[in-house]
């Protein structure tokens, strides 16, 4: 009897808090989980911001795309060197200028960095296809990912590529962007920007180029690896035919940034 007695005071249920005074508890400790992860982030964002004068006015620089490339072709010794020669949009082509926005970002001069009906009709696509198709990525979020960030595809790469693009939009002006995205946009295995690109795929000056080798430039954009002027697959010959068919049909306003 006393043994039971002792097992039931020492194993016998016992009063925790009240059901209330846990959940608050817990919505404390979570919204202190909350903030920290808020701050993490804000510091991290705060660290990849670039010195925006510098961005704006000063010569364009290798971006984390290049750097990757140049660091991982060290660790591969059949990978081609880096080809990689800045220009000034000056000197660049208005028909390939005009060509890229028609590819890659019609409404380009339009948006703030960011094109919604670009987003819903790519995704009404692909949902139509079954598969991912087009992105939606405009050309200022494009030159963020590419200048700042890493090809990772996590849900953060894309939160830091909005808060980053936003910020640059507010920043820096749309000529500007675009002269840094065609100066490190990858248009071929190790090979970035334009100028890199006319030379290795016609052997002169992106200055020099007609209009269909500019269409043609345009069109590898979205897989430059697998379909360029070089490989000319099926896919990139219906681009390029695209692209074309666009630029004969409409005048897009305000693409030239002359």
């Amino acid at each position: 009897m006393i043994n039971k007695l002792f097992f039931w005071r020492k194993f016998r249920p016992r009063h925790g808090k009240p059901a209330s005074k846990r959940l608050r508890t817990g919505l404390r400790w979570a919204a202190r989980l909350v903030y920290t992860a808020l701050a993490v982030e804000c510091g991290y964002i705060a660290g990849l911001l670039p010195d925006w004068d510098q961005f704006l006015h000063g010569p364009v620089q290798k971006s984390s795309f290049i750097q990757q490339y140049e660091y991982e072709q060290t660790q591969h010794s059949d990978w081609p060197a880096l080809r990689w020669q800045p220009i000034d949009l000056k000197h660049m082509p208005k028909h390939l200028i005009r060509a890229v926005i028609v590819a890659e970002d019609s409404r380009f001069f339009e948006h703030q960095g960011f094109d919604q009906a670009a987003f819903f009709d790519a995704m009404e696509y692909n949902l139509a296809q079954g598969r991912i198709v087009y992105g939606a990525s405009t050309i200022s979020q494009q030159t963020i990912k590419n200048y700042l960030l890493s090809p990772s595809r996590n849900p953060l790469r894309k939160l830091h590529e909005a808060v980053l693009t936003y910020a640059m939009e507010r920043n820096v002006g749309k000529k500007r962007i675009m002269e840094i995205y065609l100066n490190i946009a990858e248009f071929g295995h190790g090979i970035y920007g334009v100028e890199a690109a006319a030379r290795h795929y016609w052997g002169k000056s992106v200055r020099q180029l007609s209009i269909g080798e500019a269409i043609e430039l345009a069109a590898t954009l979205p897989a430059p690896i697998r379909h360029n002027p070089d490989t000319r697959t099926r896919f990139f010959i219906k681009h390029r035919d695209k692209i074309r068919r666009h630029l004969i049909k409409n005048t897009i306003a305000g693409v030239s940034p002359g």
